[in-house]
């Protein structure tokens, strides 16, 4: 039993093929048509309009030196937010569920704000490992602590989102496996959890979103730390 709940986490295939592939071929659908016009149809308008919202969000928090980043910020929240909304369709599964894809995306970018900084301005990147004021018996620990601190970072950006996401899927099997499950014995208990799994289903949409955004916020505020 155990097994059949995690067997979501790994892609089905079909005739040989990963249907995650065959997923991944929908957000094509969604690119404009070659036309003389900008904005060519609706559909159109809420990309640009959903594309300037992300961009403007991620932007805020940074000054005019961060700015040169707000391509590869807005490329890669688009990119998390189709996969996590992707992989809550029947018969695919989640990419983002993957540690060590997670860790793939979050590491090299941690890195590249942290050189980013030691680069343009080491004496500032480097105080914040030592906050200023700090008594002389203090200075060892909290340098270790800071510095333990910074390095973690991008392992707790990949475990977020896989945590988040993985305790979503699992709740939803459970409850979708409880509710097939009662149906035969107890309608009245099967309707309820259907009712829950309905909730929950909106609530994990939310979830998907909602990290794909916190991700790609904190890459910008590390990156915020080493340009000011």
């Amino acid at each position: 039993m155990n097994l059949s709940f995690f067997d979501q986490f790994s892609s089905p295939y079909l005739l040989g093929i990963p249907l995650i592939l065959i997923s991944m071929t929908f957000p094509a659908l969604l690119l404009p048509s070659l036309d003389n016009r900008w904005i060519t149809n609706r559909l159109s308008t809420l990309q640009l309009w959903l594309i300037n919202l992300i961009t403007k969000q991620l932007m805020t928090p940074l000054n005019k030196k961060g700015h040169k980043w707000a391509l590869i910020l807005t490329s890669l929240m688009v990119f998390l937010l189709m996969i996590n909304l992707l992989g809550l369709l029947p018969y695919t599964f989640t990419p983002t569920t993957q540690l060590s894809m997670n860790l793939a995306l979050a590491f090299p970018l941690w890195l590249a704000t942290l050189l980013t900084g030691l680069r343009n301005q080491p004496s500032a990147s480097l105080g914040h490992l030592l906050p200023e004021g700090t008594p002389t018996l203090l200075i060892p620990a909290l340098i270790m602590i800071e510095t333990t601190s910074l390095l973690i970072r991008p392992l707790a950006l990949g475990v977020r989102l896989t945590a988040n996401l993985t305790a979503g899927h699992l709740l939803i099997q459970l409850i979708s496996t409880a509710t097939v499950t009662l149906y035969s014995t107890m309608p009245a208990v099967s309707l309820l959890a259907l009712l829950v799994l309905l909730l929950l289903t909106i609530l994990e949409v939310a979830v998907a979103m909602i990290q794909a955004y916190v991700f790609v916020l904190l890459l910008s505020l590390y990156l915020q730390e080493n340009i000011q």
